[in-house]
């Protein structure tokens, strides 16, 4: 397995774990119930690191995607959503891990769904920031070309993309395009992964497996307590999207962030924080509580 570097995000909490058929990288830190965090494409378990200060009572399991980050893919044609889903489920079940309760941003919030409705132990209580539950946009589909279906098939697409895109001043336009003009730092950790081949490879990947129609068809039948929270500025997923989609989830509940594009949670993760722990305390499971 490949080296964390030295000035990686909370690097103090990473982990490698094998676990076929990836190699995953996995921050983890907290005390209390599970709480798993799942970032979008094109992004890493960095975009947590500031949310997850605001997050106290939990201990926090947050794994880079397979392909992206620091995690490794084991087979390039696991990186859709049900064999990610399928083997983050694994890697629970691998470690003893038990989710009370899932957070996903953008694409990780339809994996989220996806692991409601196959974990053996249900989780309680869901969170998606800006869901994915619509067309495949969110960062990477800004970053990234649209044909990746098309394009992923080819050795040398990703080194193009990685020369085209990793300019640090592009990267920067490339996130403020999504309604979220991050700061310096946050520039910087994006920049830093665009600059990995493996991880635009990664998320090539994804985007060209990705087939989100069968999941939308069955929400109605999701039951878990789902909070959809969407930012009035985001120019990748419109808020739309998420106020449509808690209307047909059964348990579903909408919240909007004013004035905040698509990184919301890194661009105010103190207001997010706001919005999921009333949440998430309200819908603790009392048995789990007990074994707690």
């Amino acid at each position: 397995m490949g080296e964390i570097p030295q000035d990686w995000p909370r690097r103090e909490h990473s982990h490698l774990i094998r676990c076929r058929p990836h190699e995953w990288h996995v921050q983890i830190f907290g005390d209390g119930p599970d709480l798993l965090l799942l970032h979008g494409a094109g992004a890493s378990s960095h975009s947590f690191h500031q949310l997850a200060a605001y997050l106290p009572g939990y201990r926090l399991i947050i794994p880079d995607l397979p392909g992206q980050g620091l995690s490794r893919a084991g087979g390039m044609l696991r990186l859709g959503l049900d064999a990610m889903a399928d083997d983050l489920t694994a890697l629970c079940e691998d470690q003893g891990w038990w989710p009370r309760a899932i957070i996903g941003h953008s694409a990780g919030a339809a994996i989220a769904l996806r692991l409601a409705e196959i974990m053996p132990r249900s989780p309680g209580a869901l969170v998606g920031i800006n869901a994915a539950l619509g067309p495949f946009d969110g960062f990477a589909g800004w970053l990234f070309p649209k044909l990746a279906k098309a394009m992923s098939t080819s050795p040398f697409v990703a080194a193009i993309v990685t020369r085209l895109s990793s300019q640090h001043a592009q990267v920067a336009r490339l996130l403020a395009s999504t309604g979220s003009p991050l700061d310096a730092e946050g520039v910087a950790a994006y920049h830093r992964l665009v600059s990995r081949i493996s991880h635009v490879e990664g998320t090539l990947g994804m985007m060209a497996q990705w087939q989100l129609e069968p999941l939308l068809e069955r929400v109605p039948r999701i039951t878990v307590p789902t909070l959809l929270i969407a930012s009035t500025q985001d120019r990748a997923v419109p808020a739309q999207v998420s106020a449509r989609a808690a209307e047909r989830l059964p348990r579903g509940r909408y919240a909007e962030i004013a004035g905040r594009g698509h990184l919301v949670h890194e661009e105010a993760p103190q207001a997010v924080a706001a919005l999921i722990l009333p949440w998430l305390a309200a819908h603790r499971d009392p048995i789990a509580l007990m074994s707690d």
